[in-house]
This record gives structure tokens, C-alpha cells and sequence, in this order.
């Protein structure tokens, strides 16, 4: 319980500091993702506070008595109910995304349900605990245990596989979109990979040290990894915006020292005029540039969209 607290504690300070990035750069973000973001603080302030104080009763409070071995902390409670409206609003959240990018509804459907399992498994528990109150009895939790972490677990599996599968196939052939693509899928892996292990072994803690609570090492920890991926994610935004901006102006900058040569795409020039593509990456809320014509779809993930530039060039004349 105690490590499980440090880790709670130190997830949170990376959380603010990384929050506090967001703040400052993204200003012009849409304000319903500035509400939710500040949700989420709010939200894990008010988780870490809780997670000291089950921490403190049967240490200090308590500390070298029968009691504080023997009946759940009484802020125990809190962490299932604080952690699940935290994670569910997120794998929704992420849930609306890939649908908008696989313009499939069932998709995001079917991750939605089971996050909105996962929450009426914690808050299930979150109930049973309160009924059943003492450590010899915690094999009862077991049932809304598993229903509660195997539903996020797969919602989060779900999440990984779907949206590394589709922004695969959303490559374009340009190499700074699809440098930009394969960043967001290893990011997405990496955190997709690290909530479901952690949820994993939370349940098989849950399920092979019943009479212990190493299980709440890995549980503390659940809520800040879902919201430290979320905002992780968003800010580094900036990075791919910087590496498309690098590599248009590099673009350009070889263009005008070689001067004229023939088209690299000659099927796309018509009635005399020449089209010039490029890719960019624009924040949310934010306006794209004039020559903007078209967007390639809603391919947007975490506040992110991608969208095809139209540019009208003189006609080319060979010399």
C-alpha cells in the first residue's frame, strides 16, 4: 500500500508538470478539451489526496493496532470510484476518436460498452467494499474486481490494436506524414501496453494474494497512467507539427537552389496548372492556412487532424 502510494504520488507531479506544459502552449485548443483536461486535474488532485489518506490510517493513525489489520481503510472506497471516473471518460474519449478515424460506429461502440463496464465494475466494488469491511473477507471482491479491471483491459487492448491498425492504413506515401503517423502509433502502443499490464497484474494480485494488498501497487497507479498517456499525447503535438514544418521548409529550400525540373507527379497537373501537395498537422481549435482546400477526412486522434493542402502554382514550362 505504501509503495503504491509513492508511485500515485510521484505519477501525480509528472501529471502537473506536463498539464502546466499544456496550458501554456495550447491556448487555442477547443474549450471542451481545456474543460476536460481540467477535469482530470481536479479529478487526480482529489485522488491523490484520498490515496494518502487510506495510506495514513492504518499507518499512522492506526499503526500497531488490531484494527488497522484487520478492517479496510475507510477511504478504500474512494480509489475504485475515483479511478474508473477517470479512466472511462478517457477510453470514451478515445473511443469517439477511432471512430471518427475508421468511420465505423461500431468500433467505438463496442470500446465504449466496455468502458462503461468497467465503471459499474468499480463502482461495484466500491460498494462491496464498504459492505464487507474487513481484509479476511476480501475474496468476496473478487467478482466485481474482475469485471471492473478485465473490461478496461480490454478496452484498452481494443484501443491499441484498432487505432495502430488504422493509422497504418492512413498512410499517404508522403514520408513527413508518415513519420508523424508511426510516432502516433508507438506512443499509442507504448501507453496502450503499459494500462493493460498494469490492469493484468491487478487482477492477478487480486486473484493470487487475496489475503495481501500488494494488489493496490499496481491499482494506485491505474488512473494517472490513463491521464499522464492522454496528455502526453496531446502535447506532443507541437513535436509532429515541428517536423512537418521542417520538413516543408527543407522541402523548399532544395526546390528553389535546383531549379526548374520536371514534375515528381506529372498525372497531377491539368488544364496547364500544376498541383503542388503537401501534408499538415494542425491543433485543435486552430485555423489551417489559406491554400487549405480539402481535408483527407476527419483524421483526427487526441486533437490532431490531418489535412491535404492544395496549392495552385504557375504552369510549368520546360526549358
Amino acid at each position: 500500500m505504501l509503495v503504491g502510494t509513492y508511485v500515485n504520488a510521484i505519477l501525480y507531479g509528472v501529471m502537473v508538470l506536463q498539464m502546466v506544459i499544456y496550458v501554456q502552449i495550447y491556448k487555442n485548443d477547443a474549450t471542451g478539451l481545456r474543460l476536460f483536461v481540467l477535469y482530470l486535474f481536479v479529478t487526480e488532485t482529489l485522488n491523490t489526496g484520498l490515496a494518502i489518506a487510506t495510506m495514513y490510517e492504518p499507518l499512522v493513525q492506526k499503526y500497531a493496532t488490531v484494527a488497522a489489520t484487520t478492517f479496510f481503510p475507510l477511504m478504500l472506497p474512494s480509489d475504485p470510484i475515483l479511478t474508473v471516473l477517470i479512466s472511462t471518460p478517457i477510453q470514451l474519449f478515445i473511443a469517439w476518436r477511432i471512430r471518427v478515424i475508421s468511420r465505423t460506429v461500431w468500433l467505438g461502440l463496442a470500446i465504449g460498452i466496455f468502458a462503461i463496464i468497467s465503471m459499474s465494475g468499480g463502482i461495484w466494488l466500491a460498494v462491496t467494499v464498504v459492505n464487507v469491511r474487513r481484509f479476511v473477507e476480501k475474496p468476496e471482491l473478487h467478482w466485481p474486481a474482475l469485471m471492473w479491471l478485465l473490461a478496461s483491459a480490454i478496452a484498452d487492448i481494443t484501443i491499441t490494436i484498432s487505432l495502430a491498425y488504422y493509422l497504418a492504413h492512413r498512410k499517404s506515401g508522403f514520408t513527413a506524414t508518415d513519420d508523424t503517423i508511426n510516432k502516433i502509433i508507438r506512443i499509442t502502443v507504448q501507453t496502450g501496453l503499459i494500462t493493460t499490464l498494469f490492469s493484468i497484474l491487478d487482477v492477478i494480485c487480486f486473484l493470487v494474494l487475496p489475503h495481501t494488498t500488494i494488489n493496490l501497487l499496481w491499482d494506485f497507479s491505474l488512473s494517472k497512467l490513463y491521464t499522464n498517456a492522454l496528455i502526453s499525447t496531446l502535447n506532443a503535438r507541437g513535436g509532429w507539427g515541428n517536423l512537418i514544418d521542417e520538413h516543408s521548409t527543407s522541402s523548399g529550400r532544395s526546390t528553389q537552389t535546383a531549379g526548374p525540373r520536371e514534375p515528381r507527379f506529372p498525372h497531377l497537373h491539368a488544364r496547364g496548372n500544376a498541383q503542388t501537395l503537401s501534408t499538415g498537422i494542425y491543433e485543435s481549435g486552430s485555423t489551417p492556412s489559406r491554400h487549405s482546400s480539402s481535408k483527407i477526412g476527419p483524421d483526427m486522434e487526441y486533437g490532431i487532424t490531418i489535412t491535404k493542402e492544395v496549392e495552385r502554382s504557375p504552369p510549368y514550362h520546360s526549358q
